[in-house]
């Protein structure tokens, strides 16, 4: 609470220094006007003399806004390549949109693209046939297949024997 409230104070502080310091400029800047008892015509030369300084200070205010335009694109230009010395690309997120092939060709060769074409013509066909000559079939006797494949002869001739009373 002691930070928050010394913060505070040099909070207002700070901002009655910057409007002291705005005033003082304001006051060095511009000259206070004195319109009393001024004739039409010296009236009009202080407008011409006023609307000359606005013209003045527009001026300077554009080409230092063009300036800062400049410097703006400039610093982001750098940065953008400072990321591709990197090597790290901020990337956007990306969603998934179908598109069929034409409107991708015409999408990235615009009017010109005008055939259609078929992407799974050029795909490679395979046979059934090619497929079946492939797997052997053995046909035989499972039993000895299974039996094989055990390697459990103890337990076989446990089931066996389990198997062989109940069945008398």
């Amino acid at each position: 609470s002691l930070m928050l409230a010394k913060a505070k104070e040099e909070w207002e502080q700070e901002i009655v220094d910057k409007q002291a310091e705005k005033e003082r400029y304001l006051a060095e800047r511009v000259t206070p006007l004195h319109t009393n008892g001024l004739s039409l015509s010296q009236l009009q030369d202080l407008c011409r003399e006023l609307h000359e300084k606005v013209e003045i200070v527009d001026e300077e205010r554009y080409d230092i806004e063009a300036k800062c335009n400049h410097n703006t694109r400039e610093i982001k230009d750098l940065k953008i390549k400072v990321l591709d010395l990197r090597g790290k690309f901020k990337r956007p997120p990306l969603r998934r949109v179908r598109v069929s092939a034409d409107a991708m060709l015409r999408a990235l060769l615009g009017s010109k693209h005008k055939v259609s074409m078929d992407l799974r013509a050029n795909l490679k066909s395979v046979k059934k046939e090619d497929t079946e000559k492939e797997r052997p079939v053995e046909v035989g006797d499972w039993r000895k297949n299974v039996e094989a494949m055990s390697g459990m002869e103890g337990r076989k001739k446990m089931f066996d024997a389990a198997k062989s009373p109940t069945g008398q």
